[in-house]
């Protein structure tokens, strides 16, 4: 038993170090940026609303009609504060290159508040409370996402309005943004959980009974 809760902790221990070693990378900025706006615009891509645009005055012209889903309204209101979706992202530190940025808790995290349930004491440095706010990178990412997005804003809008038929993903991050030699995290694709679940169904199981109220370091997890 005490093999098994050192050897655990050993594994979550190098998990969390790295989580503090390294910032997104700009494929991962814009990778999750497209991630972010293709979402938003999917989301409202099957409304019939129309707009009419253009003001009547004096000259007797009519409004014009316009489909709101082929109008440049959609695509403000998708941009508007797209970056602020990113701050929903956790780090999976235990998931290998760009696959570590997802929404949810991460198996570390769980694993740590399921041992705080179980009556371990675990140090990590800040309030418990705080164990869900955006970390550095997430935020980092963030704030990448609204730089990339400004400096790239007429790329964005032809994409919308003549090249739709394209990949967001590759039409910006392939052919506008990043070199061959960065487009690495393109290629990466989820394909599932792997590696820590089984050690956090037996933490989940076994560990923090009999521990007397110990407080571990969150260096050693």
């Amino acid at each position: 038993m005490e093999v098994l809760f050192l050897c655990l902790f050993s594994i979550f221990g190098s998990v969390v170090a790295n989580q503090d070693e390294r910032l997104p990378n700009k494929c991962e900025v814009c990778k999750y940026l497209t991630v972010e706006l293709q979402a938003t615009l999917d989301r409202s891509s099957r409304s019939k609303e129309v707009l009419e645009v253009g003001e009547v005055l004096d000259t007797g012209k009519r409004k014009r009609k316009i489909k709101y889903n082929t109008s440049e309204t959609r695509l403000t209101e998708a941009v508007d504060n797209i970056c602020e979706g990113i701050l929903q992202y956790s780090v999976h530190a235990e998931r290998p290159g760009s696959l570590r940025y997802s929404k949810g808790t991460s198996q570390t995290m769980t694993t740590l508040k399921n041992l705080v349930n179980k009556g371990v004491k675990v140090d990590m440095g800040i309030p418990y409370e705080l164990w869900d706010e955006p970390s550095v990178e997430v935020s980092e990412m963030k704030k990448q996402c609204e730089t990339m997005l400004e400096e790239y804003e007429e790329v964005v809008e032809d994409w919308y309005f003549h090249h739709q038929e394209e990949r967001l993903e590759r039409f910006l991050c392939e052919n506008h943004i990043l070199k061959r030699s960065e487009q690495e995290c393109l290629k990466e694709h989820w394909k599932g959980d792997t590696g820590l679940k089984g050690a956090e169904k037996t933490s989940a199981s076994d560990i923090g009974e009999g521990q007397g109220g110990k407080t571990h370091d969150a260096g050693e997890l």
